[in-house]
């Protein structure tokens, strides 16, 4: 097994429609199966925000605009020993829905929209009080939009 030696920068987004968020059951490792945010890592020389809207787009093929960082989430996995098997720091944004249907692909084996206060039960930790924290930015960006109608 590879040492750990720092944690790696990863980033996710709350995708908003019509009052709905959108989630992905992840496809691969880590946490196989479990629902999410779309998002992955941040590539050397990428800004948190590109980086958000890039994986939204990869991972299920969703435009989308970045409102603002809902919050940030340590992802520790451990092996059965006790030892460190990953460390990832994940910096989750609200974000307002742009254009493309979600699709499924390698990563996200399976994609919805759901109500911020129905998630699945299969969730990964911390995601309820993210989807809450996104809205609540949508929200505020919505009410401060004098030029159009909006709706997280």
């Amino acid at each position: 097994m590879v040492a750990v030696e720092r944690p790696v920068l990863a980033t996710s987004a709350a995708v908003f429609r019509a009052g709905r968020v959108l989630l992905a059951r992840r496809g691969q490792r880590p946490s196989i199966g479990v629902w999410t945010l779309p998002g992955g890592r941040v590539e050397p020389g990428e800004t948190l925000t590109a980086a958000a809207a890039r994986e939204v787009m990869e991972e299920v093929g969703v435009a989308c605009a970045i409102i603002g960082v809902a919050g940030a989430v340590d992802v520790i996995l451990r092996a059965d020993d006790g030892s460190l098997k990953a460390h990832y720091v994940v910096v989750s944004h609200a974000a307002r829905w742009e254009a493309g249907e979600p699709a499924i692909g390698p990563e996200a084996a399976e994609v919805g929209w759901f109500e911020p206060d129905a998630l699945p039960a299969d969730i990964t930790p911390g995601l309820g009080e993210i989807v809450a924290a996104a809205a609540r930015l949508v929200a505020g960006a919505q009410s401060a939009d004098t030029g159009a109608r909006l709706t997280p």
